[in-house]
């Protein structure tokens, strides 16, 4: 899959079909994808790490977001479950269903409370607060060299 294909025909869909579409979370949630995945090369981690799907979301994260989130807000609950494959678990969800993965990734994002950035900088510096956090070895300049490498 090329990012143009990964922007057009799943990120940008699904956030659609969510009503939670923004051109600032489409480049969030692309810059992340290709950041995280290394240009779209890994769905689980590398050297066995506990990440899954193009954003690198972990299953911890995404229970804490299913559990403690979506929990206690059934409309949003309803926009990930939308796109959940029923028979799957939802960390087999996250490597199997791309369309999943945004929906979870963006779901994620959206618990953040400060808006998401327009600029490349804004957004990269926002991926590390909020995704990789403080503990994450990633930086606001490996994010823009990825993206600017990708794109």
């Amino acid at each position: 899959m090329t990012p143009d294909q990964l922007r057009s025909e799943i990120i940008r869909p699904v956030l659609k079909g969510m009503d939670l579409w923004s051109q600032e979370a489409e480049e969030l949630l692309l810059g992340t994808a290709l950041h995280e995945s290394g240009g779209l090369k890994r769905i689980t981690q590398y050297k066995n790490g506990p990440a899954l799907s193009y954003f690198q979301m972990e299953p911890t994260t995404l229970f804490d977001l299913w559990d403690n989130y979506l929990s206690f807000r059934s409309a949003k609950m309803a926009l990930l479950t939308k796109y959940k494959i029923p028979d799957l678990s939802l960390s087999e969800n996250l490597v199997l269903n791309p369309a999943f993965a945004v929906a979870a990734a963006r779901l994620q994002y959206y618990r953040v409370a400060e808006p998401i950035p327009k600029k490349l900088y804004g957004q990269a510096a926002y991926w590390k607060k909020y995704w990789n956090t403080e503990k994450g070895k990633g930086t606001p300049e490996q994010y823009i060299n990825h993206y600017n490498q990708y794109i």
